[in-house]
């Protein structure tokens, strides 16, 4: 793997201005004035690139009467960013993970609450129609109880295919990372 070289603001011509220089620079790259008047605070104007290309920066930038370095980059620099990149992303992939879990666990205990109350009223016999309300003292004091309506359980299944559909992206996030790189930038 080729070295890879940033070219840096070293200064300027002794007959050059900073306000023509930037004018100029900005005319011949096409570039914003403010991307190019950064130049100059050392911030980088063009990307990391191989030594030919680099030097090649340079003689554009002494072409406007400015004088540069070449600085390279150390790969292991890089590598140790891309290290640190993945375990960032490796971080929020098992925060990700941790969330879709908690939440396949609640929706795990709502089913059984459900559960566990549907067959209770389901359960409960019917009464007898007959004509025993009379021996009863009040009817005020007995429970008004009224059958539970069966609900739709679309939602409920909704929500449960959303999670298994996140656990599938998920899954194939770890399979093809690279495909997923375009929702990272």
């Amino acid at each position: 793997m080729a070295e890879n070289f940033r070219v840096m603001f070293a200064g300027l011509a002794p007959d050059t201005e900073q306000a023509q220089a930037i004018t100029q620079l900005a005319t011949k790259l096409k570039a914003p004035t403010s991307k190019v008047a950064a130049f100059f605070d050392n911030k980088p104007l063009f990307a990391p690139c191989e030594k030919e290309k680099a030097l090649k920066q340079a003689k554009l930038l002494a072409s406007v009467g400015i004088t540069s370095k070449l600085l390279p980059l150390n790969n292991s620099a890089s590598a140790t960013n891309n290290n640190d990149t993945a375990s960032l992303r490796d971080e929020r992939i098992f925060n990700a993970l941790d969330y879709i879990t908690s939440s396949l666990i609640r929706i795990e205990e709502k089913l059984d609450d459900l559960e566990q109350r549907l067959p209770a009223t389901a359960q409960q016999p019917l009464e007898d129609e007959t004509d025993d309300w009379q021996d009863d003292d009040l009817l005020i004091d007995d429970e008004l109880t009224t059958p539970v309506k069966k609900r739709s359980n679309i939602l409920l299944y909704s929500l449960i295919s959303m999670v298994i559909l996140l656990l599938i992206v998920l899954g194939l996030s770890f399979l093809f990372p690279d495909f997923f790189n375009i929702l990272d930038s």
